[in-house]
């Protein structure tokens, strides 16, 4: 009898100590305890944006978040981080940020362009999740409605005429659109005096106020249908609908038209449950009329990516960048 108490306690304890071995295994698996007893989302959620209040991107985000908040259960806070071009806030993602899901960022292109121009600690294809693609911008090339250049010809005409006068406004120092001024400055044998700004409103503003000759980037839409600005031409490969008679500048013989999607992205690392979870509410709140709306209203067209179209996406799109700044002479500083 002695013996086979001895023997079930010696049981009951290997017993024991194989349940804590699996019980520190489960532990230590990345996510285990969270996946277990914490659905998704756990609390609200921070939305980077590397802009300025008050421009389209801000528009955008804040139309698309608001229905999204229904579907998620928890409320999704927009937190402004402008600066380095709109690179800085989505960058900001690299640096120590949980990949839990509640901490995401607008991403656009110039974030995929910057370790061209410079020297960073992060890479846009390794240190990043894609989730999902939302629009691609439609970049108008205005002017003020009393400015002397009636269409865009008379416009290149004066920047050759005139090298470097002729100031032009672009959101970040690396934008698409001012690598697009440039390009166009360019092909005519002219130059601008490229001026950037940390944001489409204060650009804008910026050209309403007469400090700036031209602005050539997004969002100038609702202003432009005021009356307060003329529309010389668009950076798109087909008129805008909202601007027949404006022309493209592909249909003025100067073969250039940008796209420059913008997605949500969060740090690399996201459990893939989580991923799908977030571009299934995203892609379901972009078909709302009021995020419809605003996409109308701010001259964007819808670009809808899965997380597998958008990481391919970038990775076409580096490469792309890569070739474009090699001939136009960018090089890294």
């Amino acid at each position: 009898m002695t013996d086979s108490r001895a023997n079930f306690s010696a049981s009951r304890r290997q017993f024991g100590r194989q349940l804590l071995s699996v019980g520190a295994l489960a532990a230590a698996l990345p996510g285990a305890a969270t996946a277990a007893t914490s659905p998704f989302p756990a609390k609200p959620i921070t939305v980077l944006l590397p802009f300025p209040p008050g421009g389209s991107a801000d528009a955008m985000v804040r139309a698309i978040t608001h229905v999204a908040m229904a579907e998620l259960g928890q409320p999704v806070v927009i937190m402004h981080r402008p600066g380095g071009g709109g690179v800085t806030g989505t960058a900001s993602l690299t640096q120590n940020v949980a990949p839990d899901g509640h901490t995401l960022a607008l991403m656009h292109n110039a974030v995929l362009r910057q370790p061209l121009l410079q020297k960073v600690g992060w890479d846009p294809l390794v240190d990043f999740t894609y989730i999902t693609g939302l629009a691609s911008l439609s970049t108008l090339i205005t002017v003020r409605a009393d400015a002397p250049w009636k269409n865009l010809q008379e416009l290149l005409a004066d920047a050759k005429a005139r090298p470097g006068a002729i100031s032009y406004g672009t959101v970040g120092a690396t934008s698409a659109n001012r690598i697009a001024g440039e390009q166009l400055a360019r092909l005519v044998g002219g130059q601008f005096n490229m001026v950037p700004y940390k944001g489409g409103a204060e650009a804008i503003t910026a050209l309403m106020g007469g400090h700036l000759d031209v602005y050539g980037d997004p969002g100038v839409g609702p202003v432009a249908l005021s009356g307060k600005l003329r529309v010389l031409a668009s950076f798109t490969d087909q008129r805008l609908q909202r601007f027949p008679a404006v022309p493209t500048v592909k249909e003025l013989g100067y073969g250039l038209s940008v796209y420059s999607p913008f997605g949500i992205v969060g740090p690399r690392g996201m459990d893939a449950a989580v991923v799908d979870r977030l571009h299934t509410v995203f892609s379901q709140a972009a078909t709302d009329p009021i995020y419809q709306k605003v996409l109308e209203d701010y001259d964007f067209m819808p670009y809808r990516m899965d997380p597998a179209a958008y990481r391919q996406y970038a990775q076409e799109q580096f490469a792309r960048e890569k070739t474009l700044l090699q001939k136009l002479g960018f090089k890294p500083e």
